[in-house]
């Protein structure tokens, strides 16, 4: 069980707490064309407008591809909305922020898993990072004191290993304030720093057991987090989300 940052909420109002991991520049806030993610984009903030998320999670593959029946089950239940779409890096989520990904009620909660693609699109762990850092300031921006559960990027078996291993070791910093870090990821590694037989499709993506060893590392940390934030809601004289 990750522990959870005692902060108060008026201290969860602070900036971003990592400093800069680079000095060379991130890719600016990009679109995609692609159909698959300008349908899920349309999807994505159709179903934010219509409602409110208790629970926002953003990210790519990982998140989109969660299996139906696990999400359902564990997060849908919870009041989860899934905003991973497939292929993104960090500077296509950067985009999406500011179009359309916050334009309803804001959340409780708002989960963050991305990184994954700027190592594959052969970028450096640190601008990888830093291009994690970028989102999360501008979730600050946008949203306040809200709080933000930053995940470490799962665990790959392929040439990307261990840079993601470095890029986790760089984001971890971040935690504190408004956000709390967790690597669930690693929580599933055996005695090799591996993960387990069947757990990964293609080294990269989970299959349906991943997935639900994911979930249980998971769903308490954000029970946690939730009665925090409604604890928080109810000393301001506001009501528990």
């Amino acid at each position: 069980m990750v522990a959870l940052n005692s902060a108060s909420a008026a201290d969860r109002a602070g900036p971003v707490q990592c400093k800069p991991f680079t000095e060379e520049a991130v890719a600016p806030p990009a679109p995609r064309e692609d159909p698959h993610s300008l349908v899920r984009l349309e999807t994505i903030n159709k179903e934010i407008r219509a409602g409110a998320a208790r629970i926002l999670f953003l990210g790519d593959s990982i998140t989109e591809r969660w299996t139906e029946s696990i999400w359902h089950r564990e997060f849908w239940s919870r009041g989860a909305i899934n905003a991973g779409i497939d292929g993104d890096r960090t500077e296509h989520l950067l985009w999406r922020l500011d179009h359309g990904n916050l334009d309803g009620v804001p959340p409780a909660l708002v989960v963050v898993l991305i990184g994954t693609n700027d190592l594959g699109h052969g970028r450096a762990p640190r601008l990888a990072a830093e291009g994690v850092r970028a989102n999360l300031i501008r979730l600050r921006q946008r949203l306040g004191n809200t709080p933000i559960l930053l995940l470490g990027l799962t665990p790959r078996e392929d040439r990307f290993r261990a840079k993601v291993d470095a890029v986790n070791r760089l984001i971890q910093t971040c935690r504190g304030g408004a956000i709390t870090y967790a690597d669930i990821g690693k929580q599933l590694l055996d005695g090799s720093g591996h993960p387990p037989r069947g757990t990964l499709t293609d080294g990269v993506h989970f299959s349906a057991n991943g997935y639900s060893l994911l979930s249980r590392q998971l769903t308490p940390i954000l029970d946690a987090l939730l009665r925090r934030q409604g604890a928080d809601d109810r000393r301001r004289g506001g009501k528990q989300p």
